[in-house]
């Protein structure tokens, strides 16, 4: 990204340092100098960008794959796997990939037989996410501006009604190599976050469970939309509103 001849503010540095950890662009060490909530999220890309760095120096075993007799053409055991749709990679993809290589080989060891789904990577990505941005999670009553709300949830993602509740936190982050709409609004227990996916489908509903909270990934067209909130927050109340509020332009 270039940034020669403007101030960077906090979306431009954040999307610089994921395509860029080493920081090498300019005007990125001025800025997460002086910015404390950027220079957590440097330090968190720059420590995944090492795990991802070991984990590609283990050594892997060679795959051995045993050989399969024959399939007799009178049996007629024939199986048409079904097309899987491509998935559009954004800048800045490697984000997204080394993510999931570090999610899955964290997370594989807890699943037994094919290994985890798509959909259960996503959740442990969306969980993840939400532990390395605490500071989104503040209980106010003063909300985003509506230029700052246009600018995050825009015309190339999607529409959204105003009247979801009070924003009171609207930033673009990455989930899985593609950039989304965070966005928190105020609820009963505390405040609620809400990641707008328009290219991530899930097969139905994915229930999430942290340490103290919950929510769900819920289908929405041929994306998801996550929702998450305190322990003991009735989600269950928001869950149509929020679909019936957003409409992808996707």
């Amino acid at each position: 990204m270039n940034t020669s001849g403007k101030i960077m503010n906090c979306e431009n540095y954040r999307e610089a340092i994921a395509a860029d950890p080493s920081e090498s662009f300019e005007g990125g060490a001025g800025h997460a100098a002086v910015c404390e909530s950027c220079s957590a999220y440097r330090a968190e890309i720059q420590a995944l960008d090492l795990t991802i760095a070991r984990a590609l120096a283990i050594d892997v075993p060679e795959l051995k794959i045993p050989d399969l007799p024959p399939i007799g053409e009178e049996d007629g055991n024939v199986v048409n796997l079904p097309f899987r749709r491509v998935s559009k990679i954004t800048t800045p993809a490697w984000i997204g990939i080394a993510a999931s290589f570090a999610l899955a080989a964290v997370i594989g060891m807890q699943f037994v037989g094919n290994g985890p789904s798509h959909d259960q990577l996503l959740a442990a990505q969306v969980l993840a996410h939400l532990d390395h941005e605490p500071w989104a999670l503040k209980v106010t009553n003063v909300a985003v501006s509506e230029e700052r709300l246009a600018q995050v949830v825009n015309p190339g993602v999607g529409t959204m009604d105003r009247d979801i509740g009070l924003v009171t936190f609207a930033q673009t982050c990455i989930i899985n190599g593609r950039t989304i709409p965070h966005l928190v609004i105020q609820g009963e227990k505390g405040p609620i976050t809400l990641l707008l996916m328009p290219d991530e489908m899930v097969s139905s509903a994915v229930i999430l469970s942290g340490e103290s909270v919950n929510g769900v990934i819920l289908p929405v067209g041929d994306g998801s939309i996550a929702i998450i909130g305190a322990r003991g927050e009735r989600i269950e109340d928001l869950k149509q509103r929020v679909v019936d509020s957003v409409e992808w332009s996707i």
